[in-house]
Parts: C-alpha cells; structure tokens; sequence
C-alpha cells in the first residue's frame, strides 16, 4: 500500500527532522523555493508520538528568510531542543505524526470577549518585564476557556497572576 501524501509543510517538517537525527545534517530549502514558502510567516511544529506530545517548537513571528528555512529549523528544534523532552531517537521517527502550523499576525487585544481559545492562539507578555512571553495555539484539546488559555501562558512565562499583561491574539493555519 502506498504511503498516504502530506501537506508539503509537513513533507518538509518530516524531511527536516528525520534528516537531521540521522545525519545530523540541516536541509536546505527546496531549490527553486515553490511560492508555497517564500512568504515569511512564523510557524509551530508539533510532534505527537501514540497520541502523546513529543515536542512542539515554533516562532510567533518570522525569523528566517522564508516559511520554508522557519518549517526546517522549527522541526529540528520540536525534536531534539523541546527542554520537556530527550532528544528524538531514530527508532522513534516512524511512530511521529507532524502538525505545522503558520501563524497569521498578531492583533492586540483590548477586551477578552475578543478571544476564543478554539479560534485563536494568545500570547500573553508581561507589561513589567516584556521579555517574559507564553504562547499558546488555538484548539489544545482540554483547553477550553480563555481563562484557562491565559493561565497557561502565564505558567509557561513565569508571569505571576497578579503582574499586569498585554495580550494579543493570532489565527493559524493548521496542516497535519
């Protein structure tokens, strides 16, 4: 039976990452680069392994020449720099499903009625300390109100429940 096609995001995500834990090599960018990744957008990269997070890095904005060099770079890190986990394993890589993510702008958000944590991800920063940031995707299953979405985000920066924050709020595009 023939192996189902993804997404060429997550081709690229699965490529990168695979390629790296078995050589140790970076890809380059697919050359000539198809306009499917030369925008510049930021972009996270999930690994799940039996239904279980394995990893999950990204960017909220882009720091890369294209969305090709942010997918490359992100999937190498969800898999050996996520400090949650060891690094991937090659014996691992058969069992990981890739999601890739491209994040939309970020819009700043002057009410919580603007947010709904299935339609948009946030990113809480701390207005005292603006280099403490926690970011969350949109529809985490278990997630299911903003103020569980703010919470965590605050967890995740380290941002006590009482510093005031600035929150903005982002749409992904979503490809498994």
């Amino acid at each position: 039976m023939a192996e189902k096609m993804h997404h060429p995001y997550v081709e690229l995500a699965k490529k990168a990452l695979e390629t790296f834990v078995l050589t140790g090599k970076v890809i380059p960018a697919p050359e000539p680069l198809p306009e499917l990744f030369s925008g510049r957008a930021g972009c996270f990269v999930t690994l799940m392994e039996n239904g279980e997070l394995r990893g999950c890095i990204g960017t909220i904005e882009p720091v890369y020449d294209n969305l090709a060099l942010e997918i490359i770079n992100n999937a190498i890190a969800a898999g050996t720099e996520d400090p949650r986990f060891p690094p991937v394993r090659a014996d691992e890589l058969p069992y990981l499903d890739y999601t890739v993510e491209v994040l939309g702008p970020l819009e700043l958000v002057r009410d919580l009625s603007e947010l709904d944590p299935r339609v948009y991800g946030v990113v809480v920063q701390s207005s005292v300390r603006p280099l403490r940031k926690g970011v969350l995707l949109p529809d985490i299953e278990g997630v299911d109100t903003v103020d569980e979405q703010i919470r965590i985000c605050r967890l995740k920066a380290g941002i006590s429940g009482s510093e005031p924050i600035i929150l903005y709020r982002f749409r992904t595009e979503k490809f498994k």
